[in-house]
């Protein structure tokens, strides 16, 4: 930053725009800065602007973050009672690989009213990912009416092997009617699990007339299953994406993670995601992550706080540390969340109080946490259940609070996965390698989420 974060932190009148930033700003600079921004505008805006704001105050020392006392009005101390904790719009900006694309460093996804969507714009989010899956193009569309050329908006579907380019238009086009556009900044191929799927030829031979035709701009692939690294890699190695959407939370990396559970009795799981993200950084791919909260319940996170660090700042913190990320996107329900979240905006020096917060998380929440992108267990069930989908259904409904996705989610796994409630002899028992309790967990999951 041009200045320290306490100063920014002082300049509590500081006239930012109370506007989202411009389309300019959103497009994206072919000169922009590739370590983000903290303002929109960038680093001569942000001096302009704080120029008069710092006459007064005293001399600033940057090596120390400080500023000296004054004797004057307006003293640093009053001036520190009145200023806010936490900011309340979007603070930094990166670009998005090569595309040009200037994105939020925290972006909105699984929205669900139209009114949350125009909150989170206000709030100078300007990227929103939804899905023809889940049905939050219904939102997202109404919700960026007026505004829908200073927005950059991402879906997704599901992609099969088998399908050719006529019918992947049919599916593209879908969204445009929902989404009320002519067009999608980008558009991915999403729940990719399976490297059939990745090398469908068709695939390529629909980007390129969708893109000739101008409905969408750019492309990818998106996933959270164990066999993403695989496909994430052909796809990146082939030159297939623009953009990746992977999963990836601080207990995707085994390095980090087992300073926390180097004593608890389970395998450790190497998924060695971060060398992906890493070549794809070099390619020029933009690397956006999700689940980044490692199923955090949404309504049981108040007491993990150490030195002003709660578990979601610790938890992006973390996630945004890594240069080869460009930003996240985190499911948004509700306006207490969308102010959390953008609060988080702009901060991504971890510190040791942030792996305190993740380490008593861990301690705490785990036991029957199921870790997307395992898929550990996928072979053990001779009836084909598919666990790690099941579990992560449950997480949708316990730990985002959103029954209505889990049970629509459930619902599409068809009747194998009913069958956990009536299995007498588990044989997924012992097949967790975090000792997950499997059959405890898909019974209660299919108590909870079967229609009827």
């Amino acid at each position: 930053m041009p200045a320290s974060r306490d100063l920014v932190l002082l300049m509590k009148k500081t006239p930012w725009s109370a506007t989202p930033p411009t389309p300019a700003e959103t497009s994206g600079d072919p000169r922009g800065n590739e370590t983000g921004r903290e303002f929109p505008g960038g680093r001569r805006s942000f001096l302009r602007k704080a120029g008069s704001a710092v006459l007064g105050l005293g001399s600033l020392v940057l090596g120390g973050a400080s500023l000296s006392r004054t004797s004057r009005a307006g003293t640093v101390d009053s001036l520190a009672k009145q200023a806010p904790a936490v900011p309340d719009r979007i603070r930094r900006y990166k670009k998005l690989g090569n595309t040009g694309l200037m994105i939020p460093d925290i972006s909105a996804g699984g929205l669900g009213s139209v009114e949350i969507v125009r909150y989170c714009y206000n709030k100078g989010i300007t990227y929103f990912d939804c899905s023809q899956m889940w049905g939050t193009e219904r939102f997202v569309g109404p919700g960026l009416a007026g505004v829908r050329h200073k927005a950059v908006i991402t879906t997704k579907s599901e992609i099969h092997a088998t399908e050719n380019r006529n019918q992947m238009m049919q599916r593209l086009n879908g969204s445009l009617r929902m989404l009320r556009t002519d067009y999608v900044d980008i558009y991915l191929n999403h729940a990719v699990n399976d490297l059939a799927r990745v090398k469908n030829p068709e695939w390529p031979e629909f980007v390129q007339r969708a893109k000739k035709q101008g409905k969408i701009r750019f492309s990818g692939m998106s996933g959270h299953g164990g066999n993403l690294q695989d496909c994430l890699n052909y796809v990146i190695d082939n030159d297939l994406a623009d953009v990746i959407l992977s999963s990836h939370n601080f207990g995707s990396d085994p390095a980090f993670y087992e300073r926390f559970t180097k004593h608890f009795d389970f395998i450790a799981n190497q998924k060695g995601i971060g060398a992906v993200f890493e070549k794809a950084h070099a390619k020029g791919v933009g690397v956006i992550v999700m689940k980044t909260l490692m199923g955090a319940k949404v309504n049981d996170l108040s007491r993990y706080q150490r030195d002003g660090a709660s578990f979601p700042r610790a938890a992006f913190r973390w996630v945004l540390s890594n240069p080869n990320i460009d930003a996240l996107v985190i499911s948004m329900k509700s306006k207490a969340l969308v102010d959390e979240y953008v609060s988080c905006s702009g901060d991504s020096a971890f510190a040791r109080s942030d792996a305190e917060v993740l380490r008593q998380y861990v301690e705490a929440e785990t036991a029957d946490h199921c870790r997307i992108g395992c898929s550990e267990c996928e072979t053990s069930c001779p009836y084909g259940v598919p666990i790690a989908d099941v579990l992560r259904h449950r997480m949708y409904a316990e730990s985002y609070g959103d029954m209505e996705m889990a049970r629509e989610g459930y619902e599409k796994l068809g009747a194998a996965a009913s069958r956990c409630a009536s299995c007498n002899e588990p044989p997924c028992l012992k097949a967790c390698p975090y000792g997950l309790p499997i059959p405890a967990l898909t019974r209660a999951t299919d108590r909870l989420l079967r229609s009827g």
